[in-house]
């Protein structure tokens, strides 16, 4: 199902046939950088599914990102709602957060910040959220600077060890920025 349109791209549900591309975005290592390593086809098919049911439940999830003019799929761009703290294990949860992964052949290209500025949009004007969160490593600075050129604001405060990832590990610690529902409208004007 079709989410959301912008110029060049569509953000929608995922369907069985995009886990082939996207498995492979997931095992082109600039692509995972900054991630635990590249996913395998069950984890991929795994992915898809939890996203699908995510959407299903509360009306927002990782959407998969396509090309408006061909259907290809370039990664994905999305909202993914944490219950809690003990579900999710994010000490700042319950949360929403804006996350992204494209292929690295469309890096440069604007559709990363097209996309997410479409996914805050929908999030504060049709979801009527109140903050919208997103966090990365602090080497992470594609993610970074994308997340400032959305509006976000680093809360220092909250940087975290993320739960899934072992305390002693180099990508353990993370970064988190916000976004208010007001910061975001008056940025609109």
């Amino acid at each position: 199902m079709y989410v959301i349109h912008t110029a060049r791209l569509d953000l929608r549900t995922w369907r069985p046939g995009d886990a082939a591309s996207f498995h492979a975005i997931n095992q082109d290592p600039r692509v995972i950088e900054h991630l635990a390593g590249p996913m395998n086809m069950a984890q991929v098919e795994a992915f898809i599914e939890t996203q699908n049911a995510l959407y299903a439940r509360n009306g927002m999830c990782y959407l998969a990102a396509t090309l408006a003019h061909s259907g290809s799929l370039i990664g994905f761009v999305g909202l993914r709602h944490h219950r809690d703290v003990q579900g999710s294990g994010l000490p700042f949860a319950p949360c929403t957060d804006i996350g992204w992964r494209l292929g690295a052949g469309y890096w440069g290209s604007g559709y990363a910040h097209e996309a997410a500025a479409a996914c805050l949009r929908h999030g504060f004007e049709r979801l009527e959220l109140e903050e919208i969160v997103s966090f990365t490593t602090p080497r992470n600075l594609r993610s970074r600077r994308l997340m400032e050129k959305l509006g976000m604001r680093r809360d220092k405060a909250g940087d975290f060890a993320h739960p899934a990832v072992a305390p002693d590990h180099p990508l353990s610690r993370h970064l988190l920025y916000r976004l208010a529902r007001g910061e975001a409208l008056e940025g609109d004007n």
